[in-house]
């Protein structure tokens, strides 16, 4: 890759063109994000419709469709940045292989599976290992990245 002048050191002339695991990674990420905030829109349109208050948008209760959404989109916004982080470090560094590229599929896999279990109102213990394995993820992703 062609180097710039760059103040703090050498910057690429260019980035990969091509997707990577990880950006295929972050695109599904972005792609499950807009779903769910959809799918939560939907739920809360109907909710007000059946003459439902606005108010109950916030009201905390685990039994309810609307509030798991309301929780879910919240993780998955307070995520995304973390995510986008570790694929920006990946990119611009050019890291990748086979241990990157597994470390992208199990953590967007257990993202995705975090979501369900908490829509379907499983079993907490089931989210609670699921973010744990994504946290795992995360972080030796981001040792990747960064040494």
């Amino acid at each position: 890759m062609q180097m710039i002048p760059w103040p703090t050191g050498q910057m690429p002339a260019s980035l990969p063109t091509t997707m990577t695991f990880p950006l295929w990674g972050l695109g599904i990420f972005i792609l499950w994000t807009i779903a769910i905030v959809a799918f939560l829109l939907t739920v809360r349109l109907r909710h007000l419709s059946a003459g439902g208050s606005a108010k109950d948008f916030g009201t905390p209760n685990e039994e309810s469709l609307l509030w798991r959404l309301f929780r879910v989109q919240s993780n998955l916004v307070e995520n995304l940045p973390l995510y986008g982080g570790v694929v920006f470090l990946l990119t611009v560094r050019g890291i990748s292989g086979t241990a990157v590229d597994l470390l992208i599929v199990v953590y967007i896999g257990f993202r995705l599976v975090h979501s369900v279990i908490h829509i379907a109102g499983l079993n907490p213990t089931f989210r609670l290992l699921s973010l744990v394995i994504q946290l795992g993820c995360l972080v030796a992703l981001t040792a990747l990245a960064l040494f």
